[in-house]
């Protein structure tokens, strides 16, 4: 395992220039952009104030632009201006990833010359004047003086994402991605307001980039289709794993090590090389071509070798840390299948996941670190309480704004002022099949919409699987959908052993509502319109389910819905997706939802008290 060990963390403290303002509050704000899903997010104090992903304000999917939009949006959800900032924090090091760069050229030698002239002036003079551009986005916003900005590591910033909002004092923290600077995973550990690296793993050894490979050669865009790949690993079986493992080798004790020249890394790009290409049964399926039982079994077999390095890496953060509590985040940390083994271990009594793991909640983090490394380094964490409250950290609209806008617009719409009164239309609208657009409070922060910006459907309607995929969502087929379950009855529907707010574990489907299925079909389709549950609409082919537990604290208005629900038809499940069609990002304000409802065919849009009818989403 290729490591690089920690003391603690004096080599991520941030510059002792400036210094935090000890007359005021401590308002920091935390960056990520430049490469993928850009973000920024406020902490004061370090308490999580709010957090935004700039795709949803954009429109652009993975928006990874310098998240102008989403810093203005944090600053007016706090009623603050730029003056009132403590500090900005990069969520990484741009020197250190301009060293990878350059190391990684030379070792690719000569044939490394027409990427590195074309990547160098980008480089050089975007990515390494980020301070700058900071700088002038701030003063754009507002800002009449300069704003102090620093600096943390890329898997600092996700260690912090993991740790400080999580319930716990103490925890194992383990990161897992494609790679920062230089490292692709971590492991740590946190004390109240401190937190340590223990060690990690460094590039070219990634677990994240070789799933990337695999999402690329079964025909799907890397930093976007890895879901995908995981939704078709049940389809498939893992025939490919040996190939995979000369690729990847597992060590005892949790390392793993990568093969770099076997796939190109230091070389040519992965699909010319020609041993990879005969191993793997051809080159990459062309996006747009149809999916084959090949690309099922690479999804398989990739899967099967993740959750192998997972669980070695857990058990080691358990192991190095001391703690049977932990943390995840890093890209990895949202494959749920990977992330339901983990909490299943023995050595692990509790497990808490990032619901933003990737580089978007790395905002976060670097807000955070730079926190909790500046307030009183005696005063406690709060402990016990989950600081992410349930996602919801992005803007809200109330009814008067929504009305407005549609009156302006002269959309049709109802003022549904009883709280009772939308409830019983909505659970009755889905009781007879019907598609319903769900808009209520702040938008979630992460890829999962948790029933605040979510398309909800009768999980008990058969055909409503493909329905939603192919009619609504505009997508594959063969992916599944995701249970809402009330927490109070989520024992009774789902093996899980611990509440799942953030819809990133994967478990089964409570035996007693499982359906036997004594044919079964070989094509894709055929076989994910199999009824295999009395919830089939969010039964995976496996019988497994990506669950959310709603409980009233976190998501009331959602709660509420889902009780009128269960009161209606005896059925605490409803399907919750996210509101948005195929390569769309999550809507954020009321005519995102008003667009995205009519294409998505929606039969009925709540908007806090505005209900839309289909008639007002057919124009």
């Amino acid at each position: 395992m290729s490591t690089r060990r920690f003391g603690r963390q004096k080599q991520a403290n941030p510059s002792d220039e400036g210094g935090a303002d000890s007359g005021g509050p401590l308002a920091v704000l935390g960056v990520s952009c430049d490469y993928h899903d850009s973000a920024a997010a406020l902490c004061i104090d370090g308490e999580v104030i709010a957090a935004v992903q700039q795709e949803r304000l954009s429109r652009i999917k993975h928006d990874a632009a310098l998240p102008v939009d989403a810093i203005g949006s944090c600053l007016a959800i706090a009623g603050m201006s730029p003056d009132d900032l403590t500090c900005v924090v990069y969520y990484e090091k741009p020197l250190n990833v301009v060293g990878r760069f350059f190391a990684t050229r030379q070792r690719q030698g000569p044939r490394s010359l027409g990427p590195f002239l074309r990547d160098l002036p980008p480089l050089l003079g975007h990515n390494l004047m980020i301070g700058d551009r900071l700088d002038r986005t701030l003063r754009h916003l507002g800002a009449t003086g300069p704003v102090r900005i620093d600096y943390a590591e890329h898997h600092v910033s996700h260690a912090a994402a993991a740790f400080y909002p999580s319930p716990f004092d103490t925890a194992g923290v383990l990161t897992v991605d494609g790679v920062g600077e230089s490292a692709t995973a971590t492991i740590g550990r946190g004390v109240n307001r401190g937190l340590e690296l223990l060690e990690e793993v460094r590039f070219p050894n990634s677990l994240g980039l070789l799933y990337s490979l695999i999402t690329m050669w079964c025909g799907f865009r890397p930093n976007d289709g890895e879901y995908k790949v995981m939704g078709l690993a049940p389809y498939g079986r893992a025939r490919y794993l040996d190939a995979l493992e000369e690729v990847l080798h597992v060590h005892e004790g949790g390392g793993f090590e990568i093969d770099a020249k076997r796939v190109g890394w230091w070389s040519s790009p992965p699909h010319r090389m020609k041993s990879l290409v005969a191993s793997l049964d051809g080159p990459p399926r062309a996006e747009g071509e149809p999916l084959t039982q090949r690309e099922a079994d690479l999804a398989a077999s990739v899967q099967q070798l993740t959750q192998r390095v997972m669980l070695g890496l857990a058990r080691r953060t358990v192991r190095l840390s001391g703690e049977s509590r932990l943390t995840l985040a890093g890209g990895v940390a949202l494959n749920c299948v990977a992330n339901g083994e983990i909490e299943a271990l023995d050595e692990v009594d509790e497990l808490w996941i990032q619901p933003a793991a990737g580089d978007a909640g790395s905002a976060l983090g670097a807000a955070l670190w730079w926190s909790n490394l500046h307030l009183e380094p005696h005063s406690d964490r709060k402990s016990g309480v989950d600081a992410m409250r349930g996602a919801a950290l992005g803007p809200r609209f109330d009814g008067d704004e929504i009305a407005r806008f549609l009156d302006e617009q002269s959309i049709p719409f109802r003022r549904v002022t009883s709280a009772r009164a939308r409830l019983e239309e909505t659970t009755q609208r889905l009781n007879e099949g019907k598609i319903v657009g769900w808009f209520q409070g702040r938008m979630e922060f992460g890829p999962r919409a948790l029933g605040h910006r979510s398309i909800l459907a009768d999980p008990r309607v058969a055909t409503m699987q493909k329905d939603l995929n192919l009619r609504v969502k505009g997508r594959e087929g063969f992916r599944p959908f995701a249970p809402a379950v009330l927490a109070e009855f989520a024992d009774e529907w789902f093996d899980l052993s611990a509440p799942s707010p953030y819809m990133l574990r994967t478990t089964q489907v409570a035996e007693q509502h499982l359906v036997a299925c004594a044919d079964e079909p070989e094509g894709f389709m055929q076989r994910a319109q199999v009824r295999r549950s009395t919830i089939p609409a969010c039964t995976h082919i496996d019988g497994s389910a990506r669950v959310q537990t709603v409980d009233p604290d976190m998501h009331p208005e959602f709660h509420a819905l889902l009780t009128e629900w269960n009161r209606l038809t005896g059925c605490p499940v409803l399907v919750n997706t996210s509101f948005n069609v195929a390569d769309e990002p999550v809507v954020c304000t009321p005519e995102d939802a008003v667009i995205s409802a009519r294409k998505a065919h929606l039969d009925l849009l709540v908007m806090e008290d505005c209900v839309l009818d289909s008639s007002a989403l057919a124009t």
